[in-house]
Formats: structure tokens, C-alpha cells, sequence
């Protein structure tokens, strides 16, 4: 396994000098079985040339890395010597070793004969590169306190030693979570040297630990130290160091948010867009991830918003993003590429894939490349990619269609709906691709796979049935019978595509065997889909099932209004059938509300001839009148009332028609009605306009002004002889002065 390693190493290496980036490097299985010919000096000097001369920080770290688990004595010798200052004048290298070291404390295999490079690393203590003295410190942490705590107590109290190796070795004790190492530090506050007890005094503060103000109380401090003993001091450092870690983190947000919200107030004081542009493209090239994520948040605002297009000179700030060091960077340019559809991504995308490590990255990544190439290869577009791109994306399809992984799974299918669904492929190629989605659907129904992923991987191939899909045809033959299967699916997001699918292939079949046994699906979504597909293409059949959906919370209007729609095309189809089903939605036990039955017998009554037309009127007027809509309910009454053919059946109307009248605004109606009647006889105590003018104003409706009623009664032109109406009248006035007079004591301070 090591020397599987040390193979890969010597290629990562080899690739990284000859410029394709270690994190491209792909190690095939020729090139590992060439790499094994190397011979153990030649991959030696391999290393070694790393480590000297190689640019990259990471790649020396790791020849040195190798180098340190080896056997070879003669890796180890050359180690040792790149520790020297006096035998390599190496910084880089030094500290690449330094770096390797640290790395051992996280490893799985202890260092072997690692005393080995204490006193080298010691001798780092008089570099003149602080940066290489601070890792020669932390490097010193590999060692048990036991074995370097003397050592390095020696260094830092050694007035004899310059003051630099003096300081480094206070860095090194700083970093010690020994009891020891902090009292060796309490008692370099009383150094004579003023720098050395300075370092000191910061050191303690650094670990929250008591300076004291001379050296007596310090006396008392290593005392109380000691007395707790090793395991309580260890609990005390962690629990400082934990408070230190969250104060860092708490200032490092604070001034995070503080620069971000500096930048956004200069950012938004801009007004030019050539101006704003330049803005963020410098902060796009940040070399601080934050700054890079705001600026790319900027411009995907810049972006959505309405009317907008990014500035061209953005695009390719915004690419170069897409193989970004940091992580979170490169998720985030891919969840915002496909709306800045502008920005030709696909070349790097597709070779920013095929370099990625991260798998969830790769994902989005992936994602992204679908949604370029989709936008590349639509009818108006004007960017332009090769057609290979678009078939080394299908297949990249193909690729997360078969992972295990169910969010790359969905991804694979999402991508292949939106390319297969475009023009570009010949049939065998686009039946390959269809054929692979059946399989994996397929596959999963005999592993009981996870439901949603088997709802996406039919939603994608539903949408390939849909009429705009250029190869509907192919993907119908193949889905068809897959969606009719899928009916019986337990999971209800796989019904409900199976349901666009038969939709999609042929609607009025696909109303047809719904309608047997899916009209009180479990699913909402489907019984919803099925009423709207009986509003499209229903018929008479359909009308008893819709009407049993009338009165339900979600599903009673639109089942209402497709049933609206058939039964206009039944009103001239089968007349009788129309009659019925009108009569049968307003009978008194009809679940249709008021409102619908009104709306519904509107609608009959353009239709309705003779008698049948006399039923719908005398239906409406007691609905209008049950809603107190009096106005409507008045004018229909007055139909009945002009059309009754005897005295009896006027009489029998003219009551509503009054009381309709009163409690709406037909007063000029009311008027006409009673002078009528005063016309031809006095008001009797049993006619019908003498009770329902005295029930009205016995209890006027709310909102209601009787005296505007009164005042029509009183302008009403009476023939000479009629004493029991003025009777009545006069009756009827005094009665609403008495109202007022009593509405006047009763209002506050009477």
C-alpha cells in the first residue's frame, strides 16, 4: 500500500512540473504499472527534486511526507540534513519538512526514531525566518514534553543565547499543554531581559493565564498550579483554549461582517454600471473566499433582475470561478451558472468535472453542465458549443444514472430529460439514452428502491412523452406500459407522474382508465389531475363521479367547473340528459353552494324554453332572495308576477315581489305595485301589500332606511274614496316618529 502511494506521488509530482496541476492528475492503470518500474534511487531522487525545487507548497509537503514514511536511511539522512541552515540554504524546503512532521500527530503510523530531529529542530530556533521558526515550534509539539520540555526550558532562560532563539523557544512552550511549559513561562517574566519577559507576560495572557504583579504572587500562582496537579491544569487549558477558539471565531465574524457590510454600502452608492462592473470584478478576484462569495452574490442579483443582463467583461471572471480553490466557491458558481445563461460555462465545467474531488461539488458541477448545454442548443440561443460537449455530458449522464448515490441518481435523470428533449440526436442515440432510463427505473422497482428517486426517474421520462419533446414518439413506445404499472405504485409521487405520463401519450385513454379505479386516489395531487383532464377532454360519463367531488375542500370547485363544461356540450348533445343533471345540482339537498347554483341556472336559463325556462326563473328568484341579493330577487319575482295567467298565482307571487322590493332599492317598483292596486279597491286588513309593508316596518332589515320607504308611500297618487290606506299610512308614520323618539332617549347622556 506504501509503495502504491509513493507510485502516485511520483505522477501527482511529474504531472504538477509539467503544468496539468496535481488536482488533475489521473493515475490509469498503464501508467501505474509503468510508475512500478522505477527504480527505489531514482524515485528517491524524485523526492528529493520535489522538495528542493518544486514550486508548490503542497507537493514538497508531500514529498517530504513520503520521504519521512519510508525505510530508506538514506531519505531519512537527507532530511535531517535539509535541517542544517549551514549545509542547505533551503527556507522552503526546511519548512516543507517542518510542515511533514506536523502532519505525523494526525497519522495513523507513529514516526519512527523521531528524536531524530529534535536538536535539528531546536537549531531552527536561530533561522532568521520567522515563519520557518514558528513551524520549527509547532514541529517541536511531536515530542513528549518529558523528552523536550528540558531542552527547550534551557533555550529560553539561556541569557548566553540571542534573544530571537530565546523568543522561538517561548513559542514553542506556549504551545505546550504541559503544567510545566507554563510555569517555565510564569518565571520568564522575571527575566532581566526585557523582550524575553514582554514575550512572557503576552504568552500567559494568550492562554488565560494569571501574570501576576510581582514575582511573589507569580510564586503563588506555580503554586496553586502544582497543587491542582496535571489532570486539572489539562482540563483548565482545554476549557481556555476552547474559550479562546470561540472568541477568535466571534471577532473574526464581527469583522467579516463588518468589511462585507462596507463593501455592499460602497456597492450600492454606485450608479454607473460600467463603474459597478469594475467593482466586482476586482472583488470576484479576491483572494478571500468571502469576498468572493459576496461579489458572486452581487452579480447573480445583478442578474435576476428584471430586465437585466450581466456586462460581458464578467463572464469570464465568473468561469474562472468555477475551478476556485475554495469549496464553496465553486458550489455556489455552480447553483447560480444556470441563470446566467449568457456566460458560456460548458468547456470548463465539463473539465472542471472531470478534475473534481468533491462528490457533492461534482454534483452541482454536473448540474450546471446540464443546464449549459440545454441553454446552448435551444433554437435562439447564441452561444455556441460543440456537439461533443452535449454527448460528453449525456454520457456523464449516464454515469450518475448508475452511481448508487440517489441525489446524483436524480441529477443523471434531470439531465438527460432537459438534452434528450431537444433536437441534435439520431434515434439509436436517443434510444440508448431513453432505453437506460427504463433499465434504471426498472432496477429500482426489484431493489424496493428509495419512492422518490423512482418518481424522479419516471418524471423525467414522463416529460420526454410531453408533446414538445422532439422524441415524444420513441419515449412513448418505450414508457408507456412503465407508467400504466406504476398506478399501483404505494408511493404517491410515483402515481403522480405515471399520470402525466398517460396524460402526455394519449388523454381521453388515459380519462378512460383512470376514471375505474383512481377517482379517490389517496394522492390529492392525482385526484386533482384527474378532474382536470375530465375538464379537458371529459364527457357524460364522467358527471356522477365529479358530482360526488362537489362540497370538498380542494377538489369541489375545479370538479364543479369541469362539470360546467360538460354539461354546456350535453345541452345540445342529449337535451334531456342536460335536464336532468340540472335539475338533479338544484334540488334543495344539491352540495352546489348558492353562488353555483345561480351561476349554473344563468346558464340554463339561456337554454331553457316554455315551462321548463318559468322553473329556472321561480329557482333563481328564491336563491337571489335566500342571498339577499334583493334587487335580482325582485326582478325575477316581477317575471313571475307579469307572467301568472290567473288572479290566484299573482296574488301568490306578489307578496315575495313586495317584500324584495322593500328590502332592496325597487322602490319606483313598489310604488307602481301598491298604486295599482289602490287603483281598484282599499287597502283591506287581509291584503298582501297591507302585511308585508307592515312587517317591514315593523322590523326594518339592518342597513335599511324605512323612511325613504314611507316617504315612496307617501307620493304615491291615491283616488278619492280610499280611507283605510290613509288609515294605514297614518298608522304606519306615527309608528316610526314613536321609533325615533325612542332612538333619541336611548343614546348616551338622555
Amino acid at each position: 500500500m506504501k509503495r502504491s502511494y509513493l507510485i502516485a506521488l511520483i505522477f501527482v509530482i511529474a504531472f504538477q512540473a509539467t503544468g496539468l496541476g496535481a488536482e488533475k492528475a489521473s493515475l490509469t492503470a498503464g501508467a501505474t504499472a509503468e510508475a512500478a518500474e522505477v527504480k527505489p534511487d531514482e524515485q528517491l531522487d524524485i523526492f528529493k527534486n520535489a522538495l528542493l525545487n518544486d514550486p508548490n507548497d503542497q507537493i514538497r509537503t508531500k514529498a517530504a511526507a513520503v520521504m519521512l514514511s519510508g525505510e530508506n536511511p538514506e531519505a531519512r539522512k537527507f532530511l535531517l540534513d535539509i535541517l542544517q541552515p549551514k549545509q542547505v540554504k533551503n527556507n522552503a524546503a526546511r519548512m516543507a519538512v517542518c510542515m511533514a512532521l506536523i502532519q505525523t500527530t494526525s497519522s495513523t503510523e507513529s514516526l519512527k526514531n523521531k528524536d531524530d530531529f529534535i536538536q535539528p529542530l531546536l537549531a531552527l530556533f536561530d533561522t532568521d525566518v520567522d515563519a520557518e521558526a514558528q513551524l520549527a515550534a509547532e514541529a517541536t509539539s511531536i515530542f513528549e514534553y518529558e523528552k523536550i520540555g528540558p531542552s527547550l526550558g534551557g533555550i529560553a532562560t539561556d541569557p548566553a543565547k540571542p534573544v530571537k532563539t530565546r523568543l522561538n523557544a517561548i513559542r514553542a512552550l506556549k504551545l505546550r499543554p504541559d503544567m510545566m511549559a507554563t510555569v517555565q513561562i510564569i518565571r520568564l517574566v522575571d527575566d532581566s531581559d526585557k523582550q524575553i519577559s514582554t514575550a512572557s507576560e503576552e504568552a500567559l495572557r494568550s492562554l488565560s493565564i494569571p501574570v501576576g504583579r510581582d514575582r511573589q504572587t507569580r510564586e503563588q500562582i506555580i503554586n496553586e498550579l502544582i497543587r491542582k496537579g496535571k489532570n486539572e491544569f489539562l482540563r483548565d487549558w482545554l476549557i481556555r483554549r476552547e474559550a479562546l477558539i470561540r472568541d477568535l471565531r466571534s471577532e473574526t465574524d464581527f469583522w467579516r461582517t463588518s468589511y462585507l457590510t462596507a463593501l455592499g454600502r460602497i456597492y450600492g452608492a454606485l450608479t454607473d454600471d460600467a463603474a459597478k462592473t469594475a467593482f466586482l470584478e476586482e472583488h470576484l478576484r479576491s483572494p478571500k473566499a468571502e469576498v468572493r462569495l459576496w461579489a458572486l452574490e452581487r452579480a447573480y442579483e445583478w442578474r435576476v433582475a428584471p430586465g437585466t443582463r450581466l456586462p460581458e467583461k464578467l463572464g469570464p471572471v465568473l468561469v474562472s470561478l468555477i475551478s476556485d480553490r475554495d469549496r464553496t466557491v465553486r458550489l455556489k458558481i455552480a447553483a447560480v451558472l444556470p441563470v446566467m445563461g449568457e456566460v458560456n460555462s460548458a468547456q470548463l465545467l465539463l473539465a472542471q468535472l472531470e478534475a473534481e474531488q468533491d462528490e457533492d461539488v461534482a454534483t452541482e458541477l454536473f448540474g450546471a453542465l446540464g443546464d449549459a448545454c440545454y441553454v446552448a442548443f435551444l433554437p435562439n440561443s447564441t452561444t455556441k458549443i460543440p456537439v461533443e460537449t452535449r454527448e460528453q455530458t449525456l454520457e456523464w449522464a449516464a454515469k450518475f444514472l448508475d452511481d448508487p448515490a440517489p441525489t446524483r441518481v436524480r441529477k443523471g435523470a434531470e439531465v438527460m430529460r432537459k438534452l434528450l428533449g431537444q433536437d441534435g440526436l439520431t434515434a439509436a442515440e436517443s434510444e440508448r439514452y431513453l432505453a437506460l432510463l427504463a433499465e434504471k427505473y426498472k432496477e429500482g422497482l426489484d431493489n424496493s428502491s428509495d419512492g422518490t428517486v423512482r418518481g424522479e426517474l419516471l418524471n423525467a421520462m414522463a416529460s420526454l412523452c410531453a408533446p414538445q419533446s422532439v422524441h415524444k414518439t420513441q419515449a412513448r413506445k418505450q414508457f408507456g406500459a412503465l407508467f400504466e404499472a406504476a398506478l399501483s405504485d404505494k408511493t404517491d409521487f410515483v402515481r403522480e407522474v405515471a399520470v402525466d405520463g398517460l396524460i402526455y401519450i394519449d388523454k381521453p385513454a388515459a380519462l378512460k382508465l383512470l376514471r375505474k379505479d383512481y377517482v379517490n386516489d389517496p394522492s390529492m395531487i392525482l385526484r386533482k389531475k384527474l378532474i382536470a383532464l375530465a375538464d379537458e377532454v371529459g364527457g357524460k360519463e364522467d358527471l356522477v363521479w365529479l358530482s360526488e367531488k362537489i362540497g370538498a375542500n380542494a377538489e369541489g370547485e375545479p370538479a364543479w367547473q369541469a362539470m360546467v363544461k360538460i354539461l354546456k356540450d350535453l345541452k345540445d348533445a342529449d337535451p334531456a340528459a342536460w335536464k336532468q343533471w340540472v335539475d338533479k345540482l338544484t334540488a334543495d339537498d344539491s352540495k352546489l353552494t348558492s353562488e353555483q347554483q345561480i351561476a349554473f341556472l344563468k346558464t340554463a336559463e339561456t337554454g331553457g324554453v316554455g315551462e321548463y325556462r318559468s322553473e329556472i326563473r321561480k329557482k333563481l328568484a328564491e336563491l337571489y332572495y335566500a342571498t339577499s341579493q334583493f334587487d335580482s330577487a325582485a326582478d325575477y319575482f316581477d317575471m313571475q308576477y307579469e307572467a301568472a295567467r290567473t288572479a290566484e298565482d299573482r296574488e301568490s307571487v306578489l307578496p315575495k315581489l313586495l317584500d324584495a322590493c322593500l328590502r332592496g332599492s325597487k322602490q319606483d317598483r313598489l310604488a307602481e305595485l301598491v298604486g295599482n292596486y289602490l287603483s281598484k279597491s282599499d287597502l283591506d286588513l287581509n291584503s298582501a301589500i297591507r302585511q308585508s309593508i307592515n312587517d317591514y316596518l315593523n322590523q326594518p332589515p339592518v342597513g335599511s332606511d324605512p323612511y325613504v320607504v314611507l316617504k315612496v308611500l307617501e307620493g304615491i297618487r291615491v283616488p278619492q274614496g280610499r280611507p283605510k290606506w290613509h288609515q294605514w299610512l297614518n298608522g304606519w308614520k306615527a309608528r316610526l316618529a314613536k321609533n325615533k323618539e325612542l332612538d333619541k332617549l336611548r343614546q348616551p347622556g338622555n
